[in-house]
């Protein structure tokens, strides 16, 4: 679906740890031809990055220098959902100043005209102002076997157990760190993944979509 060229539309995306959605994003992404980003995979490059560089004489220099231009080949690397990068994620996410250093480049990419980002805070500090907020939740044990599916791919001794433990503690520290917690944002919607597939899921978020291009832009779509 190709909107006219005059619409403005900034979607944001937040939700716990295999909540849905980075899948219910790109569904939309892909439907609507919105820029997509995941917010969570800068938090994983940034790990990555200080995990894997050595002789670094100043790490703010260091940060500043590797939050300022990521591309979307960096984001696309398989090592960045590698047990220890995703550890590591957990522990420089609750870093004030590497929030903030992503804060900026995700609001550089919110000015963007079609744009949707899924996270943890996009609703609540990247884009407050977003023309949709969406706030997507699911029960433990169905997240965790989402995530062990995927893990499995790239680790075939990683157990299911260590999963749902890792995310349990995942959720447990971005709702209660001090920057930037995971909170519904205000005028949400909130989304339960739990009982839907993607085509159903797509329909639903789909009217959501289409409501609020009407409300916006009655007659210009």
């Amino acid at each position: 679906m190709k909107l006219n060229k005059k619409i403005r539309l900034l979607i944001a995306a937040d939700g716990s740890a295999g909540s849905g959605k980075t899948t219910a994003s790109k569904l939309i992404a892909k439907k609507y031809g919105l820029k997509f980003l995941s917010s969570g995979l800068l938090y994983r490059f940034v790990a990555y990055k200080l995990l894997t560089s050595k002789n670094v004489k100043s790490k703010n220099l260091f940060l500043k220098k590797i939050t300022k231009k990521i591309s979307s080949k960096d984001l696309k690397n398989k090592y960045l959902f590698s047990p220890k990068v995703t550890k590591y994620t957990s522990k420089i996410a609750k870093i004030k100043k590497i929030r903030n250093l992503l804060k900026n480049y995700q609001k550089k990419f919110a000015k963007k005209k079609l744009v949707i980002i899924e996270g943890r805070d996009i609703g609540t500090v990247i884009i407050p102002k977003a023309d949709i907020k969406l706030f997507f939740k699911c029960p433990l044990d169905v997240t965790a076997l989402r995530r062990f599916k995927e893990y499995r791919k790239i680790n075939k001794k990683i157990s299911f157990s260590d999963v749902k433990k890792a995310i349990r503690l995942r959720n447990s520290i971005d709702t209660k760190r001090k920057f930037s917690p995971l909170r519904v944002a205000k005028g949400a919607v909130v989304f339960d993944t739990s009982k839907v597939n993607k085509k159903q899921m797509l329909i639903q978020l789909s009217k959501i979509v289409d409501d609020k291009l009407k409300e916006k832009y009655a007659g210009s779509i």
